[in-house]
């Protein structure tokens, strides 16, 4: 059984150049891009993309349906089959206009990777996914120990996520400099910051309760006054990894090094639920706990988006909750 098209393999390159230099996708979205395109391939045993015809991705399509996710052993969604769909409709439709490909493939063959009208609609429906309550996410940071070092970073992290709804990517790699304690401020520079679309603003600290707050502080003040750490260290930092004969690889203590994904914070949330005996929450969730506060201490509509296009629920909170009035007079903080 083929493994690989040489022809494919070179036509691909151009590709994935097109996307990271002409389109400025993120190498995140070129690897799912190649991806999709593997998968392809794979389902058509790596023909050349010069012998195309229909029935590939008419056959593909179905064979995308009966598919089950290896995480959950469930069936792809739709909303996932249309995804891998969509790019390599793109792809094909880059592909026509390619010399050597415009006589094998026209711009209208992209179309039979699109789903049938019932199922595009149902792929692109949202339905509202669980969050916590404020209490439950309080019950959550409360829950979790706080004997070691590592326990105090994780406790600490979770508390940081309810008080800024910051992203997970954008947590681990914020430094101490970006964390202003007496103005209850976080700082997302993109230059250093992994924020979504690379856009830098500042966000503020919400009132969910003067304990959460002292479990960051705490964490804070430990970095700088115990471990002595200065402003372009990690706020949220690895674990020191050692090795025991009795006990094997264990964390020891911290590096002065950041995270290099956001999957241990998501491992961090998920033993917290499980400990404090809720389902699982992942850290985005958080958000929407935030957004549910803003309805609640806002006391209309047009406070909560006073900010318009782009509100920062963290600071009309703050404003509201502080006694300032409507936050609607030349705001420019956006959305964490």
């Amino acid at each position: 059984m083929a493994k690989h098209c040489p022809a494919n393999e070179r036509i691909k390159r151009e590709y994935f150049l097109y996307l990271k230099e002409a389109q400025r996708y993120s190498d995140a979205s070129i690897d799912t891009a190649a991806a999709a395109i593997a998968g392809f391939e794979h389902y058509t045993n790596y023909t050349n993309f010069k012998r195309f015809h229909i029935q590939q991705p008419i056959a593909f399509k179905r064979r995308l349906a009966s598919k089950t996710n290896p995480s959950t052993g469930r069936l792809l969604s739709l909303a996932t089959q249309r995804s891998t769909l969509m790019t390599l409709r793109n792809f094909f439709i880059w592909l026509a206009g390619q010399p050597g490909y415009k006589s094998a493939i026209r711009y209208g063959d992209a179309d039979y990777f699109n789903l049938s009208e019932r199922d595009n609609r149902i792929a692109q429906s949202h339905t509202p996914r669980p969050f916590p309550s404020l209490e439950q996410a309080r019950h959550i940071i409360k829950s979790m120990p706080s004997a070691t070092v590592i326990e105090r970073r994780d406790q600490s992290l979770v508390a940081f996520t309810l008080m800024t709804g910051c992203r997970d990517r954008a947590t681990v790699s914020l430094k101490l400099k970006h964390i202003d304690l007496s103005q209850k401020r976080v700082t997302l520079d993109a230059r250093e910051v992994k924020t979504k679309n690379a856009k830098s603003f500042t966000t503020f600290f919400m009132p969910v309760g003067n304990d959460i707050f002292a479990v960051f502080e705490a964490w804070f003040t430990a970095l700088t006054t115990d471990h002595l750490w200065g402003p372009d260290d990690p706020l949220f930092p690895a674990p020191l990894m050692t090795s025991a004969p009795l006990r094997g690889s264990h964390a020891s203590g911290l590096k002065r090094e950041h995270w290099t994904t956001a999957n241990p914070v998501r491992r961090i949330f998920r033993s917290a639920c499980e400990n404090a005996g809720l389902p699982y929450f992942n850290p985005h969730s958080f958000r929407h706990t935030l957004g549910q506060l803003g309805q609640q201490v806002c006391s209309s509509p047009e406070e909560f988006k006073a900010c318009d296009p782009a509100p920062s629920v963290s600071l009309i909170i703050t404003r509201v909750c502080s006694g300032f009035g409507p936050p609607w007079t030349g705001l420019q903080t956006r959305s964490a």
